[in-house]
Formats: C-alpha cells, structure tokens, sequence
C-alpha cells in the first residue's frame, strides 16, 4: 500500500488535453499538477501518448522536463513512454511513490525499464487496464461476425459485380460458442456483449470464480481439450512470460475447420508459425487480427495478403474518450492513494501485467 499522504505533486510527463487536467483536479482537488505546454511530445491523433516523434526538446526544455519528473511525488505516464527515462526517472527521483501507466499493458513498460527490487518496491505502478475494454469488445464482436458472415466473400463479390446465382448461409452468433481467452476487464467486456447476442460463452479462468455472463469456466491448460468444440476464440489476454505462446500448435490443430479467431490482447499470446497453418488448413476460417508479436507486422508475413485474415494496425482500443476514461481513473487512484488505500490496476511485478 503506497503511503498516505496530505497532497500529491503530479509531474505531467506525456501530453494531456487541457480538459482532461481540469476534470482530474476538479475530481480530486488535493492534486498539485506540474504541466507546462510546449516540454511534450504532441498527440498526433487521441489517446496518442508517444507523441510526435519528429518533435525535439531545446536544452532549456529538456532540462525543465527533467526537472519535473525528477521532483515529482508521481507521474501522469512514464516520460516518454520511455523505458530507460523511467529507469532513469526513478534511480533520481527517491520522493517518487506512484507512477500511472497510460497503456492497459504498462506493466511489460515497467519490465523493460530494469528496476530494482527496492525501486519497484518503493514505486506504486498502476496501468490503465479496463480503460479500453468496451472499444476491444465492439472490434472482437466485428470480428467473429466478419467472419461467421463472410466479409471477405461479399467484398471479393462486390468488387466484381458478381451476383450468384444460389444464396449461402450465414453463420449467426445465437447458434455460436465462443471461447474467450482471459476474462479481466477487456474479456469480461466481451463476454458480456456476445452475451448479450444469444452466444453460448467460454471462458479461461484461473481462480475459477464465477464470472457474469459466461456459461462455462475453462483451466487455461486445458484450452486444447475445449478448442474443437467451440465456434470462435477471443484472446484477450496480456503479453507476460506466463502467456507467451500460448495459443499454439496444440490449440490450432485441435480447432474444428473453420473456427473464428480474434486477438485484441498482446500478439506474444499467439505462436503465429501454428496459426499460419492452421490458416491455410481451413482450421482457422478467418482471423482479425489488431495485435501480432512483433509490430509493425513484417511486410514479408503472409498475414498481410491471406485471404481470410483481417489486419488492423493496433488500433482496435482507440476513441474520442480514452484520454478522459484514463484521467478519470487517474483521479481515482490519487484519492485511494491521498487516502493510504489500495489503488486499482497495480502492477503485478512478478509477471508484470
């Protein structure tokens, strides 16, 4: 539990809409916000927090910079979402108590920064996790149906003018099993919306606790047993050492021809050199695809030109309202914190998610 304390000094460490500043310390007037327009990276689009990487600092700015992340009780994003700055952040700043991630999956940020055991200890490290749930939900729900209503066949006929001469069924989501991969915040949101259209749900769980809306709890070392017997997998889950290649040979070449599936977690859950096989069997029907392990995806992958393979760039969690849900959040951490209780999505620095 991180210290109690009577006021938090907040260092500005990433570009923040001005709304979203005022909303925070309108939430939780005992924040001290240090921001000074001009020292960040601008936001290319919303939500956009590495900023422009064309964008330098002068030396009087960068020294301004450092000086506020380096004398800042916490910090509102990792300088730059920066790594080795964090390190070097925290190995300066010894008053530093809580540092917030503006990623769901901040804690692999925190992994490569190499922190001590006494620095991660001392340091309170918090992501933005469930922030994007309802965004990575509404795209995997677009991906199962992009598939079980065959997206690809009505564009290719489409673009030729091509009217058949007998019908085809389509698959519908009320006669459908879909298997979901991690039920946290993002796979909780997409049980419940597959729910919602009649699906009969799956899902992993390894404390095995009831969760609303799922109809049957799967180990996670038994997805291969249950993978040929469901209509779609939904991955959900963080990049950690524990889900690494997870998904793989054994579950590929267990799925029943022409099984859905969707990745909205990290590309590191899937051993892609199974799922391409598994593609080009007709065991994986059609996949979308908005993370893979290694980002930007190889010009050279056969993902980029498979006919039943759906690409989008990482940018499934995007919204108009990201920055604001993450501000919020960001306040109601500090309020746990100021009032020396335990604050939501702390990083677990044993598998750093």
């Amino acid at each position: 539990m991180t210290p109690k304390t009577e006021r938090l000094r907040v260092g500005i460490a990433v570009d923040v809409p001005a709304a979203d500043l005022e909303l925070m310390q309108e939430l939780e007037p005992r924040l001290d916000f240090v921001y000074e327009p001009g020292l960040y990276r601008p936001q290319r689009w919303q939500g956009d927090w590495e900023g422009d990487p064309q964008f330098t600092r002068t030396a009087e700015q960068a020294k301004r910079y450092d000086e506020i992340v380096t004398s800042s009780q916490a910090l509102f994003g990792i300088p730059d979402v920066n790594p080795q700055l964090l390190k070097k952040t925290v190995e300066q700043n010894q008053d530093l108590i809580w540092v917030h991630t503006t990623a769901a999956g901040g804690g692999a940020q925190v992994k490569a920064a190499g922190l001590s055991s006494e620095e991660l200890d001392r340091v309170t490290f918090t992501t933005s996790a469930g922030v994007h749930g309802s965004t990575l939900a509404e795209f995997a729900l677009f991906g199962v149906l992009a598939g079980a209503k065959n997206l690809r066949k009505l564009e290719a006929d489409q673009a030729n003018k091509y009217w058949p001469s007998e019908r085809w069924g389509m698959r519908h989501l009320d006669e459908m099993t879909i298997l979901v991969v991690g039920l946290g915040g993002i796979g909780t949101a997409v049980a419940e919306r597959f729910k919602a259209c009649g699906s009969t749900v799956w899902g992993t769980s390894r404390s095995g606790k009831p969760v609303e809306g799922v109809d049957r709890l799967i180990d996670p070392a038994k997805i291969a047993e249950v993978a040929g017997e469901v209509d779609a997998i939904v991955a959900t889950l963080p990049g950690t050492k524990s889900t690494e290649g997870l998904l793989g040979t054994d579950v590929f070449e267990a799925v029943k021809d022409g099984t859905i599936f969707v990745n909205v977690g990290r590309g590191t859950v899937v051993d892609e050199s199974a799922l391409i096989p598994a593609l080009e069997a007709g065991r994986i029907g059609f996949a979308a695809l908005d993370v893979v392990a290694q980002e930007p995806l190889d010009p050279n992958s056969v993902l980029w030109e498979h006919p039943n393979v759906l690409i989008s760039p990482h940018t499934a969690a995007l919204s108009t309202q990201e920055t604001t849900r993450i501000a919020r959040l960001f306040a109601y951490n500090a309020t746990r914190i100021l009032d020396g209780q335990s604050v939501r999505n702390k990083v677990d620095t044993v598998e750093f998610y």
